[in-house]
């Protein structure tokens, strides 16, 4: 049976993943820091689909949720066939706002644990020529806005450069960069997200549909809707004095509070 692991897994993306994967037959490892919540999405799983579900509680902002992952991932008798790297969290304020812990804290949710986890995923991987993973990023990614954008600019490039590396193993990897997505996300990051038009929401199924889609056609980038893709497009050739004021604009309109 083939398993999918996913961090982030109880809500948002991450659960849509959970879901999407479950009804395809797949096992399922859970990563997430609130145990309970494990529990109760796993249990629901288990039921609705009749899959394994294993739940791991880690927080991947601390060396030791990073390295409990690792771990699962290393494991060659319980292999994992395709790793998706969710997990994330916006902060809420600008730059010199916000502690410079904090903004490690990111970089290290963001960065150094995909880096990790797909390094350790991968490895397994490459030794049976399958698996895959998806890196979840965001169109923030091509926007000059914070750390978050940074963030999510590196995994976009970071995981491109290892899908080239990484041609021909039997291994693919994608980054998946979403728009406004109904999820926790904006709640929980304090951001008033109101004021933001409703064409620009994106249902977190659809998404995952997409992206699962985009994985299968051996796609190393997934805008999962043409609305954002035209977006991207006009962001990539716009001027980059124009984007920076039009992001700024924009993160002050729709962004934290």
């Amino acid at each position: 049976m083939t398993t999918a692991l996913i961090t982030g897994g109880t809500s948002g993306i991450g659960a849509a993943f959970a879901t999407r994967l479950a009804r395809d037959g797949l096992d399922l490892v859970l990563v997430a820091r609130d145990t309970e919540r494990l529990a109760e999405r796993a249990r629901r799983l288990r039921d609705q689909h009749g899959v394994a579900v294993d739940v791991l509680p880690a927080d991947l902002s601390a060396e030791p949720g990073i390295e409990t992952v690792e771990a699962r991932l290393a494991d060659r008798s319980h292999p994992v066939d395709l790793l998706v790297n969710n997990a994330g969290f916006g902060n809420q304020g600008r730059y010199l706002e916000l502690p410079v812990a904090d903004e490690l804290t990111m970089l290290r949710v963001h960065c150094e644990a995909v880096l990790r986890l797909t390094t350790e995923a991968t490895e397994a991987m490459r030794e049976r020529r399958r698996g895959g993973v998806v890196n979840v990023a965001s169109v923030a990614a091509f926007l000059p806005r914070g750390t978050y954008g940074a963030s999510k600019a590196w995994v976009v490039q970071f995981t491109q450069g290892a899908a080239r590396d990484l041609a021909g193993s039997g291994i693919r990897l994608m980054a998946l960069c979403p728009g406004f997505v109904r999820t926790e996300f904006h709640q929980r990051a304090g951001m008033d997200a109101g004021a933001v038009p409703n064409w620009m929401w994106l249902d977190a199924a659809r998404v995952v549909d997409a992206a699962m889609t985009d994985l299968a056609r051996g796609k190393d980038l997934s805008i999962p809707d043409p609305r954002y893709k035209a977006l991207m497009g006009l962001a990539r050739i716009a001027p980059r004095g124009l984007l920076a004021r039009t992001s700024s604009s924009a993160g002050r309109r729709y962004g934290p509070r």
